[in-house]
C-alpha cells in the first residue's frame, strides 16, 4: 500500500502564490507517475498536473499552464502555484498511479490522498 498525504493549502489573495506538497510512504515504486486533481464545490474532479518519473516530463491542463509547476524530489511531489485565481479554488488531491505514464482520468490513478484546500479571495 501507499499512503499520499497533502500539505500546503490555505488562504490567499489573487495573484498570490501557494505551494503544495504530497509526501508519500509505504510501497514506494519510483516509477509510479504522480498526478495533482482539483475539485470545487459542485463539479467534477479535473486533473491538474502530473509527472512521469521516467521521461521527467509533465503535464498542465490548459488552465493552469504557464502559472503552475510540478515538480519531484524522492518521494514528494510539489506543485507550485503562482499568480492564483478565485476559480483555482478547491480542494486539491495528489494521486499515483502504478505506470511511467501520466493520465488525466481520475479512473487511472490507484492511490489518493485526503485532499488539502485552496481559497483564492480577496
Amino acid at each position: 500500500q501507499l499512503e499520499l498525504v497533502e500539505s500546503g493549502g490555505g488562504l490567499v489573495q489573487p495573484g498570490g502564490s501557494l505551494r503544495l506538497s504530497c509526501a508519500a510512504s509505504g510501497f514506494i515504486k519510483e516509477y509510479y507517475a504522480r498526478g495533482w486533481f482539483r475539485q470545487a464545490p459542485g463539479k467534477a474532479r479535473e486533473a491538474v498536473s502530473c509527472i512521469e518519473t521516467t521521461r521527467g516530463s509533465s503535464k498542465y491542463a490548459d488552465s493552469v499552464r504557464g502559472r503552475f509547476t510540478i515538480s519531484r524530489d524522492k518521494n514528494t511531489v510539489y506543485l507550485q502555484m503562482n499568480s492564483l485565481k478565485p476559480e483555482d479554488t478547491a480542494v486539491y488531491f495528489c494521486a499515483a498511479r502504478s505506470s511511467f505514464d501520466c493520465s488525466d482520468s481520475r479512473n487511472d490513478y490507484n492511490y489518493w490522498g485526503q485532499g488539502t484546500q485552496v481559497t483564492v479571495s480577496s
